[in-house]
């Protein structure tokens, strides 16, 4: 399985970050890992099982923390924390990067972000969007769809109905989210997250009609970007020789991405 990154520019106007330095780094800088550290006891010089090659922030602790230092003793505390080479440190909370901050980063070329949000806030929705960008993934040919708020993954082979099972719960008021080809990402340990490819979201492709644009036959309401798979059906023609299952007593289960 291929190793994958995020670029920090995509990262930055993801989040609509506003760039204070950037070296030239923003579309050369490849972040690996969906840590985020704060680091206020790395400020303070203490480093060990430090990860420099994580996103690091600041908020209202560590920014006060630097505040109340003379100049000379918080450019030691920066710089310390410069010298490891991070990829770039993120001021939350509308905090501005105040002059030794910006000397140091000149010194050792650290990109400095700005952002007005929350830093807990900020913190969760990093980490939430590397770990979906750098997930495991895979693509398999099936539909996924909404019903009641559960991602259902339709499996069968071509021609058994799974676009036109997915059009009849469309007209009842479920959710298309992907037809034809899923991608799906390996979130955690327990919980896998599916979506279309862009160039067939919200397309639907039913024989004798040809393809379909959910969202303007049917409205926003009628299509999702992306939801959790909860169900996998496998959908089969009829076989008078098989004997089948009608109570379903027994669970069974499939195995994706090691889930």
């Amino acid at each position: 399985m291929h190793n994958r990154s995020v670029l920090l520019g995509d990262l930055a106007r993801h989040f609509g970050f506003r760039v204070v330095r950037d070296y030239g780094k923003l579309e050369r800088t490849l972040i690996a890992v969906a840590d985020v550290t704060r680091p206020g006891l790395q400020l303070t010089g203490y480093f060990k099982h430090f990860g420099p090659d994580r996103l690091q922030i600041i908020g209202n602790m560590e920014f006060s923390f630097l505040q109340s230092l003379s100049d000379s003793d918080a450019e030691q505390c920066i710089s310390r924390l410069f010298a490891t080479g991070i990829p770039c440190l993120i001021l939350s909370r509308g905090h501005e990067a105040f002059p030794v901050l910006l000397q140091c980063s000149e010194r050792y070329e650290i990109p400095i972000l700005e952002s007005e949000q929350a830093t807990a806030s900020l913190y969760s929705s990093i980490v939430e969007y590397l770990s979906g960008e750098l997930a495991p993934r895979c693509s398999m040919h099936g539909v996924l769809i909404e019903v009641l708020g559960e991602g259902v993954l339709m499996l069968g082979e071509s021609g058994v109905g799974k676009s036109e099972t997915a059009l009849e719960l469309v007209k009842r008021g479920h959710r298309l989210i992907a037809d034809d080809l899923v991608e799906i990402r390996r979130i955690s340990d327990t919980t896998l997250r599916g979506r279309a490819p862009d160039i067939i979201k919200y397309m639907i492709e039913i024989r004798g009609l040809g393809i379909l644009n959910v969202k303007e036959l049917y409205g926003v309401s009628a299509v999702k970007v992306q939801d959790n798979i909860n169900f996998v059906i496998n959908l089969e023609f009829w076989d008078e020789t098989k004997a089948y299952n009608r109570l379903g007593v027994e669970d069974e289960t499939t195995n994706i991405l090691g889930v």
